[in-house]
């Protein structure tokens, strides 16, 4: 790569879960402010950046399922702000969407965040406001719900993966929302970082075994992970267990994604974790042999404890929605509907938006559909663009169906790769309003964002 000398949770019975001390607690604060960071080598200079807790990332936020998640919000940044606590099933109201579940929380105003996490695994926070940019800048940190009983291993590690627009003097591209971007993969930068450095660098023992929780908190880069040293398994994708473990062998990271590992480190002097890319690989983490930590490899990753999804089968009478995704460069788009007035290409691209969902760009002014709470309901997402497509929805975690296949594992973010036609399957048992859209950021922007009402 090239760079600056670089290679609802339910409110009833879950909210009986929180700690009877949480309510009596002055809530801990966490704000979002301008600061500066070495992001590049030891002598490089420092880089402008926007940053929770004054770190990049963000402050660990660790808590046990079911405890109650309390935090101030504060806003020290010269923009409004919100947060948004990605893959965590919450109510409507906590979900920090600025203009939908929130209003904005405005530049020296702050919001309370209050609500119980029912779900172990992996998840992490960040702006949903003018998101493109201030993501780009730095603003994310990690979200780590332990089960009651976790798995035994010697480290667990969370790793949340970024890449970054620099100048060769630090300081970060002002090129937010180029059509560019807009209109192709979104906004890549030329150097990664991995928890705000180069690349984590940490020691461990023969045959240790390792949690790794991986984040994808770029903007639009999807990570291809190999391993050297290393074996073991995919335990959790977006929070959520694996019925089955999985090998880890190739693993793509798409923006928003996470993916938790179990593995063990049979190097004789190092273990790698590294990313490939058409220019070649780099290391992302680097763990050096120092001594044994035991005398062989453990048999099998076991499994995690299942987190209480709600039972659905994807029977033929579940609701389907089509959701058609169209435009950007090398599209076929011809028009959309925009703010309730149909629009040519031409005059869309004048507006900024150059990507629709089911014929609509931009946020529409009514639901994508309006759901039964309880109702089981499958969305069929077709990319007729040229460009993949990485599908968040709020609340809710789904499974990918099909015809002739077994659901497939609980996601709240799902990879759609040009021309593919995918479903998901999803309980609608989260009552509000839910955004489902591009997690790459500028096509959110531009285009790639609808809604869906749960009453």
């Amino acid at each position: 790569m090239t760079g600056p000398n670089r290679r609802m949770v339910l409110a009833g019975a879950l909210a009986a879960m929180a700690s009877p001390s949480a309510a009596t607690q002055a809530p801990m604060t966490l704000r979002a402010a301008a600061t500066t960071l070495r992001l590049l080598s030891d002598n490089a200079p420092e880089t402008p950046v926007w940053a929770y807790g004054g770190g990049i990332p963000g402050p660990e936020i660790r808590l046990t399922q079911g405890d109650r998640m309390v935090r101030r919000f504060a806003n020290d940044l010269p923009q409004g702000s919100s947060v948004h606590w990605h893959g965590v099933r919450l109510p409507n109201a906590m979900d920090g969407v600025a203009g939908v579940t929130q209003p904005v929380v405005a530049s020296g105003q702050d919001f309370l965040y209050d609500f119980v996490v029912p779900d172990a695994g992996t998840y992490w926070y960040h702006p949903h406001n003018k998101t493109y940019e201030q993501m780009a800048r730095g603003l994310y940190g990690p979200l780590i719900i332990d089960e009651p009983t976790p798995p035994v291993v010697d480290r667990d590690l969370t790793l949340m993966l970024d890449d970054w627009r620099l100048a060769r003097d630090g300081t970060i591209a002002e090129d937010f929302g180029m059509m560019h971007d807009l209109s192709h993969a979104g906004r890549i930068g030329n150097w990664v970082t991995v928890n705000g450095a180069p690349e984590l660098k940490t020691k461990a023992g023969r045959n240790a075994r390792l949690r790794l929780r991986l984040i994808n908190a770029a903007n639009a880069r999807i990570f291809t992970l190999g391993m050297q040293g290393l074996e073991g398994w995919v335990v959790a994708l977006d929070g959520m267990p694996l019925e089955q473990p999985t090998p880890a062998e190739r693993i793509i990271v798409a923006p928003a994604q996470r993916v938790d590992l179990i593995v063990d480190l049979t190097g004789d002097t190092e273990g790698v974790l590294y990313s490939v890319e058409r220019g070649g690989s780099y290391a992302v983490a680097t763990f050096s042999v120092s001594g044994n930590a035991r005398a062989g490899r453990l048999r099998s990753s076991g499994t995690l404890s299942p987190n209480p999804m709600p039972d659905f089968a994807p029977l033929p009478q579940a609701r389907v929605i089509d959701l058609p995704m169209m435009g950007g460069a090398m599209g076929r788009m011809q028009g959309a509907r925009l703010k309730g007035k149909d629009l040519s290409i031409r005059d869309l691209v004048r507006a900024g938006m150059v990507w629709s969902l089911a014929g609509t760009a931009g946020m529409p002014e009514q639901p994508l559909a309006t759901l039964d709470r309880g109702e089981t309901v499958s969305i069929r997402i077709t990319n007729d663009t040229a460009w993949p497509h990485a599908m968040h929805l709020h609340g809710h975690h789904f499974r990918e169906t099909g015809p002739d296949r077994a659901p497939g594992p609980w996601r709240d973010t799902l990879l759609v790769n040009r021309g593919e036609t995918r479903q998901i399957t999803f309980v609608a048992d989260n009552p509000g309003d839910w955004l489902l859209h591009c997690h790459m950021l500028e096509h959110a922007a531009s285009g790639m964002m609808t809604w869906l009402r749960v009453s």
